[in-house]
Protein backbone atom coordinates (compact mmCIF):
# COMPACT_ATOMS: atom_id res chain seq x y z
CA UNK A 1 0.00 0.00 0.00
CA UNK A 2 1.37 3.42 -0.92
CA UNK A 3 0.70 6.80 0.75
CA UNK A 4 -2.01 7.70 -1.76
CA UNK A 5 -4.00 4.54 -1.06
CA UNK A 6 -3.62 5.07 2.68
CA UNK A 7 -4.97 8.65 2.53
CA UNK A 8 -7.85 7.73 0.21
CA UNK A 9 -8.71 4.78 2.44
CA UNK A 10 -8.96 7.06 5.45
CA UNK A 11 -11.19 9.46 3.53
CA UNK A 12 -13.48 6.60 2.45
CA UNK A 13 -13.72 5.38 6.05
CA UNK A 14 -14.57 8.88 7.28
CA UNK A 15 -17.31 9.18 4.66
CA UNK A 16 -18.79 5.78 5.49
CA UNK A 17 -22.54 6.40 5.93
CA UNK A 18 -22.89 3.50 8.37
CA UNK A 19 -20.79 5.32 10.99
CA UNK A 20 -22.86 7.61 13.24
CA UNK A 21 -22.21 11.32 12.94
CA UNK A 22 -21.51 13.31 16.11
CA UNK A 23 -24.79 14.31 17.74
CA UNK A 24 -23.67 17.83 18.60
CA UNK A 25 -20.78 20.02 17.53
CA UNK A 26 -18.79 21.09 20.60
CA UNK A 27 -19.20 24.84 21.16
CA UNK A 28 -17.06 25.51 24.21
CA UNK A 29 -15.58 28.74 22.87
CA UNK A 30 -16.33 32.11 24.39
CA UNK A 31 -19.63 33.59 23.15
CA UNK A 32 -20.26 37.17 22.04
CA UNK A 33 -20.86 39.62 24.86
CA UNK A 34 -18.74 37.75 27.43
CA UNK A 35 -16.06 40.46 27.79
CA UNK A 36 -16.28 44.25 28.27
CA UNK A 37 -14.76 46.52 25.61
CA UNK A 38 -11.33 47.94 26.53
CA UNK A 39 -10.39 50.83 24.20
CA UNK A 40 -6.91 51.08 25.74
CA UNK A 41 -6.30 47.41 24.86
CA UNK A 42 -7.42 48.15 21.29
CA UNK A 43 -4.92 51.01 21.05
CA UNK A 44 -2.15 48.85 22.58
CA UNK A 45 -2.78 46.04 20.09
CA UNK A 46 -2.81 48.44 17.14
CA UNK A 47 0.47 49.96 18.34
CA UNK A 48 2.00 46.49 18.73
CA UNK A 49 1.15 45.90 15.06
CA UNK A 50 3.00 49.14 14.16
CA UNK A 51 -0.12 51.10 13.34
CA UNK A 52 -0.18 54.76 14.34
CA UNK A 53 -3.18 55.62 16.52
CA UNK A 54 -4.65 59.12 16.77
CA UNK A 55 -7.27 59.84 19.44
CA UNK A 56 -9.32 62.95 18.74
CA UNK A 57 -12.77 64.51 18.57
CA UNK A 58 -14.96 64.26 15.46
CA UNK A 59 -14.03 67.81 14.51
CA UNK A 60 -10.30 67.05 14.53
CA UNK A 61 -10.36 64.20 11.96
CA UNK A 62 -9.66 66.49 8.99
CA UNK A 63 -6.65 67.96 10.80
CA UNK A 64 -5.16 64.49 11.32
CA UNK A 65 -5.76 63.58 7.68
CA UNK A 66 -3.98 66.82 6.72
CA UNK A 67 -1.08 65.94 9.02
CA UNK A 68 -0.72 62.44 7.55
CA UNK A 69 -1.54 63.05 3.88
CA UNK A 70 -1.59 66.85 3.43
CA UNK A 71 -0.68 68.19 0.02
CA UNK A 72 -0.97 64.79 -1.65
CA UNK A 73 -3.48 62.86 -3.73
CA UNK A 74 -5.93 60.78 -1.69
CA UNK A 75 -8.45 58.14 -2.79
CA UNK A 76 -11.73 58.17 -0.88
CA UNK A 77 -14.81 55.94 -1.15
CA UNK A 78 -18.01 57.54 -2.48
CA UNK A 79 -19.74 57.76 0.92
CA UNK A 80 -16.90 59.19 3.00
CA UNK A 81 -18.06 62.14 5.15
CA UNK A 82 -16.86 65.44 3.68
CA UNK A 83 -15.93 66.71 7.14
CA UNK A 84 -13.09 64.18 7.36
CA UNK A 85 -11.25 65.75 4.41
CA UNK A 86 -9.08 68.87 4.75
CA UNK A 87 -8.63 71.49 2.07
CA UNK A 88 -4.97 70.51 1.69
CA UNK A 89 -5.48 67.19 -0.10
CA UNK A 90 -6.38 66.38 -3.68
CA UNK A 91 -9.41 64.08 -3.45
CA UNK A 92 -9.93 61.26 -5.92
CA UNK A 93 -13.45 59.98 -5.29
CA UNK A 94 -13.63 56.30 -6.24
CA UNK A 95 -16.38 56.04 -8.81
CA UNK A 96 -14.73 53.09 -10.53
CA UNK A 97 -11.20 54.51 -10.73
CA UNK A 98 -8.69 52.50 -12.74
CA UNK A 99 -6.25 50.33 -10.80
CA UNK A 100 -3.29 52.43 -11.97
CA UNK A 101 -4.94 55.63 -10.71
CA UNK A 102 -5.59 54.11 -7.27
CA UNK A 103 -2.06 52.71 -7.02
CA UNK A 104 -0.56 56.11 -7.88
CA UNK A 105 -2.35 57.86 -4.98
CA UNK A 106 -0.41 58.57 -1.80
CA UNK A 107 -3.13 57.25 0.46
CA UNK A 108 -6.72 56.32 1.15
CA UNK A 109 -9.13 57.52 3.84
CA UNK A 110 -11.99 55.23 4.92
CA UNK A 111 -14.37 54.48 7.72
CA UNK A 112 -14.71 50.97 9.18
CA UNK A 113 -17.45 48.51 10.07
CA UNK A 114 -16.01 47.35 13.39
CA UNK A 115 -12.80 47.18 15.45
CA UNK A 116 -11.82 44.26 17.71
CA UNK A 117 -10.08 45.30 20.94
CA UNK A 118 -8.64 41.89 21.85
CA UNK A 119 -6.83 41.44 18.53
CA UNK A 120 -6.33 45.04 17.36
CA UNK A 121 -8.20 44.19 14.17
CA UNK A 122 -10.25 46.51 11.98
CA UNK A 123 -12.92 45.07 9.71
CA UNK A 124 -14.14 46.77 6.53
CA UNK A 125 -17.34 45.54 4.85
CA UNK A 126 -17.52 47.58 1.65
CA UNK A 127 -20.08 50.09 3.00
CA UNK A 128 -20.18 53.51 1.28
CA UNK A 129 -17.68 55.04 3.73
CA UNK A 130 -15.26 52.12 3.16
CA UNK A 131 -15.59 51.48 -0.55
CA UNK A 132 -14.13 48.76 -2.71
CA UNK A 133 -11.47 46.49 -1.22
CA UNK A 134 -8.95 47.54 -3.87
CA UNK A 135 -8.84 51.17 -2.67
CA UNK A 136 -7.45 50.02 0.69
CA UNK A 137 -4.86 47.65 -0.77
CA UNK A 138 -2.96 49.71 -3.33
CA UNK A 139 -2.10 53.12 -1.83
CA UNK A 140 0.92 53.25 0.51
CA UNK A 141 -0.97 54.80 3.45
CA UNK A 142 -4.40 53.95 4.85
CA UNK A 143 -6.12 56.33 7.26
CA UNK A 144 -9.06 54.55 8.89
CA UNK A 145 -11.56 56.40 11.09
CA UNK A 146 -13.53 54.64 13.86
CA UNK A 147 -15.85 55.74 16.63
CA UNK A 148 -15.48 54.12 20.08
CA UNK A 149 -18.96 52.57 19.77
CA UNK A 150 -17.72 50.62 16.73
CA UNK A 151 -15.10 48.80 18.81
CA UNK A 152 -16.12 45.44 20.31
CA UNK A 153 -14.23 43.25 22.76
CA UNK A 154 -13.67 40.00 20.84
CA UNK A 155 -13.83 38.34 17.44
CA UNK A 156 -17.14 36.57 18.29
CA UNK A 157 -18.60 40.01 19.07
CA UNK A 158 -17.47 41.28 15.67
CA UNK A 159 -18.77 38.22 13.81
CA UNK A 160 -22.16 38.67 15.49
CA UNK A 161 -22.38 42.19 14.01
CA UNK A 162 -21.06 41.51 10.52
CA UNK A 163 -23.00 40.38 7.46
CA UNK A 164 -21.19 37.32 6.01
CA UNK A 165 -22.54 38.14 2.55
CA UNK A 166 -20.56 41.40 2.43
CA UNK A 167 -16.92 41.62 1.21
CA UNK A 168 -15.13 41.56 4.57
CA UNK A 169 -11.52 42.73 4.89
CA UNK A 170 -9.84 42.05 8.25
CA UNK A 171 -6.86 44.34 8.91
CA UNK A 172 -4.39 43.81 11.74
CA UNK A 173 -1.75 46.50 11.26
CA UNK A 174 0.10 47.56 8.12
CA UNK A 175 0.75 44.94 5.47
CA UNK A 176 3.82 42.94 6.46
CA UNK A 177 5.52 39.63 5.83
CA UNK A 178 8.77 37.97 6.88
CA UNK A 179 11.20 35.69 5.10
CA UNK A 180 12.76 32.56 6.60
CA UNK A 181 15.29 34.70 8.49
CA UNK A 182 12.43 36.78 9.94
CA UNK A 183 13.42 39.94 8.08
CA UNK A 184 10.22 42.00 8.12
CA UNK A 185 9.10 43.56 4.84
CA UNK A 186 6.18 45.98 4.86
CA UNK A 187 3.83 46.99 2.06
CA UNK A 188 3.99 43.73 0.09
CA UNK A 189 0.24 43.06 -0.16
CA UNK A 190 -1.32 46.23 1.21
CA UNK A 191 -0.51 49.62 2.73
CA UNK A 192 2.91 50.10 4.33
CA UNK A 193 1.43 52.63 6.78
CA UNK A 194 -1.80 52.31 8.77
CA UNK A 195 -3.15 55.29 10.71
CA UNK A 196 -6.19 54.62 12.89
CA UNK A 197 -8.17 57.68 13.94
CA UNK A 198 -10.25 56.87 17.02
CA UNK A 199 -12.75 59.65 17.59
CA UNK A 200 -14.50 60.55 20.83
Amino acid sequence: MNGRDLVLGRIRAALDASRPAPVEVPRGYRPAGAVAVDLDLFVDRLTDYRATVHRCTDGEVAGIVAEVLGGREVVVPPGLPEGWLPAGVTVLRDDGLAVERIAAAAGVVTGAAVGVAETGTIVLDGSPDQGRRIVTLLPDTHVCVLRPDQVVATVPDAVALLDPDRPLTWISGPSATSDIELDRVEGVHGPRNLHVVLTS
